[in-house]
C-alpha cells in the first residue's frame, strides 16, 4: 500500500499550507488539502506528530491543528516572544523553545505544560530530543550548548562555545549530534561530548536533517543541498534544488528509498528520491508544488492508523473559508502557570511560582 503523506509548510504570510501527496511510480503530485491562518505574524517553526501539526510564530503563540478531525485545536500561550523551535517526542510530548529563553515540555493528552525550564540567558535558538526521550539538547544566544535531563528537568551538562549556534540535531541512533554556527557544522560524539569533525558550507546554513545515522543533508543561503558523511566529516554529494535559497529540508524513510523534501523562499516545495548507498548519487525529482508564498519552515506528516482521510481534493479549504469557519467556532486557548526551573551554571536552583492550574479561555 502506498504511503499517505502530507507536506506542511509555514510562511511569512502567516499561513500554514497542507498538501496531500499522491504517489505514482515515477511522478508524485501534491494537491492542496488545507490552509490554516491562525497566526497574526510570520510562522517561524512547524512540527508534526501522528495526530497534530503545531506551528510557532512571531506572534508568541503555538497554534494546534488536529489532523484527525481536520480542525483548529486552539493555541498554547506560555512563551513571551517569538517561538523559535518545536519538536515532538513520539505522540506523547511536545517541546518548545522561544526568545524568552524558556524550554517547555507539553503533554499532548490535555496540552498541559509539564515543565518550564529557564534554559538560556538569551534566546533559545534550537532544540533536539534524544531518541530515548531522556535527554534534550538546546543552543541559545548565550553562546552555550546545554544538555538537559528531561526526567527531572535539570541541566546535565553545559558547554561554552565561541559563537551563537542556531541549529542542534541528534542523529537517529543518538550516538552523535551536530551543532551549526553560521556556515559551519561541528560533529560531536555523545560518549566524549567532544568535536570529532567540522565541515564548512559555502553559505550560511538554514536547515539540516539526518537522512540516516551517517548522512546529513545541509541546506543554506544558496540553491544547493549538500550531503555530508558525518563519520568522515566530508562532503559526498550535492545538487541544485531550487532557483533561490533553500529555507528548510525534511526527510522520511520509505520502503526502499529516502524521501527528501525541500522548501525555498521561491515558494516551491520539491520532493526528491534518494537511494542511501555507499556511493551517493544526485536525487531524482519526484514532484513539486508552487505555494506562491515565501516559505519559512517545513515538516512531512505521514498517515498512521489513527487517521482516515478522504482522497477527494475538493475538500481543500481556502484561507478565507477557514477564517470564516474559525470566527464561528469557539476557540480553545490554554494558558499555563506551571513550575519554572531556573538553571544556574554553577549551582542549579529551583524557583517555584505560586501554584496555578491550566486556564481555559473561551470566546
Amino acid at each position: 500500500m502506498a504511503a499517505v503523506l502530507e507536506l506542511i509548510a509555514g510562511s511569512y504570510e502567516q499561513i500554514t499550507f497542507g498538501y496531500r501527496v499522491q504517489t505514482a511510480e515515477n511522478e508524485w503530485t501534491a494537491k492542496a488539502d488545507f490552509t490554516h491562518h491562525a497566526h497574526t505574524a510570520s510562522i517561524s517553526a512547524v512540527a508534526a506528530s501522528e495526530r497534530f501539526v503545531v506551528t510557532g510564530s512571531k506572534d508568541e503563540t503555538i497554534q494546534l491543528y488536529d489532523m484527525k478531525k481536520r480542525t483548529d485545536h486552539g493555541a498554547l500561550l506560555h512563551h513571551d516572544g517569538t517561538i523559535t523551535c518545536l519538536e515532538f517526542y513520539g505522540n506523547s510530548h511536545l517541546l518548545s523553545g522561544g526568545e524568552d529563553g524558556l524550554l517547555c515540555v507539553w503533554s499532548t493528552k490535555k496540552w498541559e505544560c509539564l515543565k518550564t525550564i529557564r534554559a538560556h540567558k538569551g534566546h533559545v535558538t534550537s532544540l533536539s530530543v534524544h531518541p530515548s526521550g531522556k535527554l534534550a539538547l538546546s543552543v541559545g544566544t548565550d553562546k552555550t550548548l546545554r544538555t538537559w535531563n528531561l526526567i527531572n528537568g535539570r541541566s546535565a551538562f553545559i558547554k561554552n562555545i565561541k559563537q551563537n549556534a542556531h541549529i542542534v540535531r541528534w542523529s537517529p541512533d543518538g550516538d552523535r549530534y551536530v551543532v551549526v554556527v553560521n556556515d559551519k557544522v561541528d560533529i560531536y560524539k555523545l560518549e566524549t561530548a567532544s568535536i570529532t569533525g567540522t565541515i564548512t558550507n559555502p553559505k550560511r546554513i538554514s536547515s539540516v536533517k539526518f537522512l540516516n545515522n551517517s548522512v546529513l543533508a545541509v541546506a543554506g543561503d544558496d540553491e544547493t543541498v549538500r550531503f555530508c558523511d558525518v563519520g568522515n566529516a566530508k562532503w559526498v554529494c550535492e545538487f541544485r534544488a531550487h532557483e533561490t535559497r533553500v529555507k528548510a529540508v525534511d526527510s522520511l524513510i520509505l520502503d526502499d528509498f529516502c524521501l527528501l523534501v525541500t522548501a525555498s523562499n521561491d515558494g516551491y516545495i520539491k520532493m526528491w528520491k534518494i537511494h542511501l548507498k555507499e556511493e551517493l548519487e544526485s536525487p531524482i525529482l519526484l514532484g513539486e508544488v508552487n505555494t506562491t508564498a515565501r516559505l519559512t519552515c517545513l515538516s512531512v506528516w505521514r498517515l498512521s492508523s489513527l487517521q482516515q482521510i478522504s482522497d477527494d481534493p475538493s475538500n481543500a479549504t481556502t484561507s478565507e473559508e477557514l477564517a470564516q469557519e474559525l470566527d464561528k467556532k469557539k476557540k480553545r486557548v490554554r494558558e499555563t502557570t506551571e513550575e519554572v526551573i531556573v538553571e544556574d551554571e554553577s549551582k542549579p536552583k529551583k524557583k517555584k511560582k505560586k501554584d496555578g492550574g491550566k486556564k481555559t479561555v473561551k470566546k
